[in-house]
């Protein structure tokens, strides 16, 4: 029995041995390294001729998220043309290694690749639109690692999409204002609730998921951080009266089909301590669901005027 299990455990050590292949040698400095930054660096400066002149002829570039599956890139004429673009379109531009160094890797099948991790930072010149968000590439090189052969990119297609709705060269409409709405009245019986001190008719309003944004916390608050908020700030103040600035607006946007009515208002109290007078001026932005329920939104103040 002994010997059976000395000779099964040998047998697993050799399974495991195995499993083991070498398909390469990777690389944290080699001169095909140096030539990718030399590349970026070329990009970055605007110097479209020396970035070019990194760049193998039947040079491609793409997408690794594309789902075309019959795709085959950007050919080396497109991708200067578009360089050349970004250069006189783009300001403030930065590409920094982000989250890893560099790697070669010499596949003894596959051809010489690096693999890089970086952070793109500019900005589109004429929209504002910036790009900020990281981007992890993988170069094609030559054989001899001189030229770059073709580039595979990862990145968040959201930063283009933005820039591609904001770039069209005429306004846009998004949507409809509304001055007058049902979900404006909403908003308006939730805060006569408020005022009245029905809190649970104000609740009544909020769905019981949504969670709302308030410019001196740090996270949202859930409907019961907002229940326990309100019970403490009640219990050192009485609601005189809740006056509303100016009118309501209700957006309902196209974009997303999301919907929101922005308010302004001056809640007026006196605090239990002292007696005193308080006015609060403050913004609400609600968020509302298909239900007609509020769902979520954010708040604007200054705690300054409320401070004991």
């Amino acid at each position: 029995m002994k010997n059976f299990i000395i000779i099964a455990c040998l047998s697993l050590c050799l399974n495991l041995s195995a499993q083991k292949k070498k398909n390469g040698t990777v690389y944290i400095e080699h001169p095909g390294i140096d030539l990718v930054e030399d590349f970026n660096k070329a990009w970055v400066a605007g110097d479209i001729e020396k970035m070019a002149s990194y760049l193998d002829d039947d040079f491609k570039i793409g997408n690794g998220t594309n789902l075309n599956k019959d795709a085959e890139g950007r050919s080396k004429e497109r991708f200067i043309g578009q360089m050349k673009w970004w250069s006189n379109n783009f300001e403030y531009t930065r590409f920094e290694a982000s989250g890893g160094f560099p790697d070669l890797i010499d596949y003894k099948d596959g051809g010489i690749w690096v693999q890089t991790w970086d952070h793109l930072y500019s900005v589109h010149s004429e929209t504002g639109v910036k790009i900020d968000m990281p981007i992890h590439r993988l170069y094609r090189l030559t054989d001899d690692a001189k030229l770059i052969k073709g580039i595979v990119e990862y990145n968040n297609q959201n930063a283009w999409n933005r820039l591609s709705d904001s770039w069209t060269g005429k306004d846009r409409e998004n949507g409809t204002i509304y001055m007058y709405h049902e979900h404006i009245n909403t908003v308006r019986k939730l805060l006569v609730a408020a005022e009245n001190g029905d809190m649970e008719k104000a609740y009544s309003y909020m769905d019981e998921n949504a969670k709302f944004n308030d410019i001196n916390f740090k996270d949202p608050v859930s409907m019961d951080q907002v229940k326990e908020n309100d019970k403490a700030w009640l219990s050192k103040y009485d609601i005189t009266s809740i006056d509303q600035v100016g009118y309501p607006d209700y957006l309902e946007y196209d974009q997303d089909e999301s919907k929101v009515v922005l308010s302004w208002w001056k809640i007026r109290m006196k605090r239990k301590s002292d007696g005193k007078e308080v006015v609060l001026p403050i913004h609400y932005s609600h968020r509302f669901n298909d239900e007609g329920k509020i769902a979520g939104g954010s708040v604007y103040y200054s705690p300054n005027a409320i401070e004991d």
